[in-house]
């Protein structure tokens, strides 16, 4: 979607801006909930309608005099929002009615500093085509309000007609492949920080309190002529400690955003280590068949190191993980930026190996020469022998083995072919999964 318009929805807090972000693009991508203050981030999602293809964005609730750090981190989000938007959803609650805080919001809108087409939504008009409660917010001075309920969907096409008709002409996009990057971890690792450092802005609400982040959030990046779009999760957290209900969803959201990610970044707190609970995260991603980079954050609070200190807390990991070794790890620091720029480039390297297909040719001539340097071991009755082999697909990379016996192959023997198949091509950050398939028999007449 490049060169794609941005839609935004701002509004007090609970007035239905996530059902209508989720109404819209027509998937349940925004965590919705009664509580008021659920959205705090920027929320990006892709929407199509007639054609047109547009972001469409959610923002936390407005709350305009509100001076708590989070309440100003979220008016700071909402207003860049705004700023950077080509048409602005202004939601407001029928049943409400005319809020003191969106009157103060229309304000901020008619100074001026939101100067784009404008579509004050009034939300919840369940009654409709006979709810006439909409009228009242001709007060806000800002034109005709149009009135939907996207709890139940009613007017949310002609909704659509008239945003379709606001957008500016998109450029002609280019037919690439996006690079979908989860970025993952426990809590108050510094996900955000690192996700704000990579894109050089303040595009995630950052709070010194665990678990600011709650949403999966998608925000695209241009890097070396590709969109790589990253997904800053909410923090993963042991499934016993997630008793409450947002906290839940949060946490599912994380792993859907590790299923169809094609790279995650696990982040690790340099100063905590690598817990039970980061493994658990990494496996996940693993077998799921994204690839993985572990980013080691906080690296500049670690005082006491040499040369060798990341050396030998690598080591001691693969051993407690042995796949941890097919693993990239980058020491860095999103608070100061060292080696925060290397992390995009390691993104790119590790979504190719991801992509990498090898010739027929050479995966046989490989395969025999693993056979040939240790046979596999044979179990009773008919000799167990591989006859040939090809990749049959990537993203990850898969390779099916052709045997006789293909039962009989031991998992031993397959970790064996695994480590030469990585010895010969890498895969470098890249799960890499092997299938026995036995010989399709010839029908004779």
């Amino acid at each position: 979607m490049k060169g794609a318009p941005t839609v935004a929805i701002i509004g007090r807090p609970n007035v239905g801006k996530s059902t209508l972000f989720n109404r819209l693009i027509g998937r349940r991508d925004a965590i919705v909930d009664d509580r008021p203050g659920v959205t705090r981030d920027r929320h990006f999602g892709a929407a199509e309608w007639n054609g047109r293809r547009f972001w469409l964005v959610d923002t936390g609730g407005l709350i305009p005099h509100a001076n708590d750090p989070l309440n100003r981190a979220v008016r700071t989000q909402v207003e860049t929002a705004v700023a950077e938007s080509d048409v602005v959803l202004f939601l407001v609650d029928v049943e409400g009615g005319v809020h003191p805080a969106d009157l103060e919001i229309a304000q901020y809108l008619r100074k001026g500093r939101a100067r784009r087409p404008l579509i004050v939504v009034a939300n919840k008009a369940d009654r409709l085509p006979d709810d006439t409660r909409h009228l009242v917010f001709y007060e806000l001075g800002l034109g005709d309000p149009f009135p939907v309920s996207a709890a139940v969907g009613k007017s949310s096409g002609d909704l659509l007609d008239r945003v379709a008709a606001l957008l500016p002409e998109a450029p002609e996009a280019d037919a690439e492949a996006q690079v979908h990057v989860a970025v993952v971890g426990r809590p108050n690792v510094g996900k955000s920080s690192l996700v704000n450092r990579l894109l050089g802005e303040e595009r995630l609400v950052v709070a010194d309190q665990p678990g600011t982040t709650r949403d999966a959030i998608d925000t695209p990046l241009r890097f070396q002529g590709r969109t790589l779009v990253f997904i800053d999760t909410a923090g993963l957290r042991k499934r016993s400690k997630v008793d409450d209900e947002i906290e839940f969803y949060a946490t599912l959201r994380a792993s859907r955003a590790i299923e169809r990610a094609d790279v995650s970044v696990l982040v690790v707190d340099a100063k905590d280590g690598m817990h039970v609970q980061d493994l658990k995260i990494a496996n996940e991603a693993w077998d799921r068949g994204t690839a993985l980079i572990i980013a080691v954050n906080k690296w500049d609070l670690i005082e006491e190191k040499d040369t060798n200190t990341a050396a030998r807390g690598e080591r001691e990991l693969k051993e407690r993980a042995p796949f941890l070794q097919f693993l990239p790890f980058l020491y860095v620091s999103a608070k100061t930026g060292q080696r925060v720029s290397r992390l995009l480039d390691l993104i790119v390297e590790v979504a190719a190996e991801r992509e990498k297909r090898v010739p027929t040719a050479e995966v046989n001539r490989v395969l025999e020469d693993l056979v040939e340097r240790q046979q596999p071991p044979q179990p009773v009755g008919e000799p167990l022998r591989l006859l040939y082999a090809s990749q049959i697909g990537t993203a990850p990379p898969r390779f099916a083995i052709v045997a006789n016996r293909p039962d009989a192959v031991p998992e031993s023997y397959t970790r064996y072919l695994l480590n030469g198949f990585r010895e010969a091509w890498q895969f470098t950050g890249s799960p890499v999964n092997i299938k026995f398939r036995r010989r399709r028999q010839t029908a004779h007449r």
